[in-house]
């Protein structure tokens, strides 16, 4: 017995040195999983309800002053000139313009406003999109923009659907055209299940369009809506959909960009830094649909991780091309992400908000412009009416509980 070992003998006394000797190892902490480890978020001061709705109402103002006089919001003009996102004519911009046009009515419904002039701007949007939604195609056989107009329009079009109680005629047609939206979404989904937006591959009738995992999260999200107002959405839509978000989900819960990705899971755009943006939405579905193994403390860790790691995401805004940034973060994932964000913070308990919703609101506040638009990244004249109406969005879900 080495020295050491007879010292401790001597000086504990024989019987109790043997139950040193003998005792068992300590087990092992079990290890966190990966989606529950992050960097976390230094905290800020509170934002005062004054100064949350002041932002709020600037924003109001901004997209009531750039509507268009046929009710929509957006338009294919402010080329960049040589870097502009590609978009053939006339098809995408009509897929941009239902979407943004969506977005702007449903910012405006949630904020709650009751001008008469919030109230007019809503009706002009509401028969834009009633006209031209049940229209709404794809560009070409290789551009699926529409699925973003199509996901977009059913958020706004349920929203409208509760504006509209009491009428039941209007609400009537809302329903009709919710289901035409849906069963647009059955048609533009991917052969692999899932949506994308191009369709590099065949071209074909059932696009054979690599679905993205934020993309598929958006449409997902929209479906949700229609069947709460008893629609009826395939279920196989839904398991399809979920199933192709499971799939390019990475243990530490960045998600994969798009399927066509799945064999370089580390590229720079597939890691946190890359998937900050997207790894929102993903999870706003998943909780939506009831995921079980998506846990509120995973859900926690990526909104610390949003707030954290902020600079990667603003390190892409306002760049003119797509994924120029760091991990290949594109600009127009910065609004984006932060309403999914608080998406998510509305499925964690009440008493866990207010500290991430002030979080979020400093991030809004701060990067406010002085015309009171948001935009995130150059696009042709759509960025700052969807920017503005995703930070309207963004801030409504800031707002605590009375």
């Amino acid at each position: 017995m080495q020295r050491w070992l007879w010292a401790l003998v001597l000086s504990l006394g024989f019987s109790e040195a043997r139950d040193v000797v003998a005792a068992e190892p300590v087990p092992a902490a079990e290890p966190r999983p990966a989606a529950e480890i992050g960097p976390r978020a230094e905290p800020v001061e509170p934002v005062p309800s004054v100064e949350l709705e002041a932002a709020i109402g600037r924003g109001v103002a901004f997209l009531l002053d750039c509507q268009r006089d046929d009710g929509s919001w957006g338009s294919a003009d402010n080329s960049k000139g040589g870097v502009d996102i590609y978009a053939p004519a006339p098809g995408a911009h009509r897929a941009f313009r239902g979407a943004v046009t969506a977005l702007a009515v449903a910012a405006l419904i949630e904020t709650g406003d009751a001008d008469v002039r919030v109230d007019a701007a809503v009706d002009r949007g509401q028969a834009w999109l009633l006209e031209h939604l049940p229209r709404l195609r794809r560009a070409t056989p290789d551009t699926l923009y529409n699925v973003w107009g199509h996901a977009y329009g059913i958020e706004a079009l349920a929203l409208l659907h509760r504006r509209a109680e009491g009428d039941a005629a209007l609400r009537e047609r809302l329903l009709e055209c919710i289901t035409g939206q849906v069963g647009l979404l059955d048609r533009y989904e991917s052969v692999d299940g899932g949506w994308g937006y191009y369709d590099f591959r065949a071209g074909t009738k059932k696009p054979a369009a690599s679905p993205n995992s934020f993309t598929t999260a958006t449409v997902l999200l929209a479906l949700a809506d229609a069947r709460d107002l008893g629609v009826d959405v395939p279920q196989r839509l839904i398991d399809r959909g979920l199933d192709a978000i499971r799939r390019q989900t990475k243990p530490d819960r960045s998600y994969i960009y798009g399927e066509y990705l799945k064999y370089r899971p580390e590229h720079p755009v597939n890691l946190p830094g890359g998937s900050v943006g997207r790894s929102q939405a993903c999870h706003a579905a998943l909780r939506r649909f009831g995921d079980p193994t998506l846990t509120d403390t995973a859900i926690r860790t990526w909104l610390e991780r949003l707030v954290a790691r902020n600079g990667w995401l603003d390190l892409g805004r306002k760049r003119p091309i797509p994924h120029e940034s760091w991990f290949a973060v594109a600009g127009y994932f910065f609004f984006y992400g932060h309403y999914y964000a608080a998406l998510c913070l509305e499925s964690l308990p009440a008493a866990e908000r207010p500290v991430i919703q002030d979080q979020l609101a400093r991030i809004m506040l701060a990067i406010q412009e002085p015309n009171g638009s948001w935009w995130d990244y150059p696009f042709y004249d759509y960025h700052t009416q969807y920017g503005t109406a995703f930070a309207v969005r963004t801030l409504v879900r800031c707002r605590h509980a009375e």
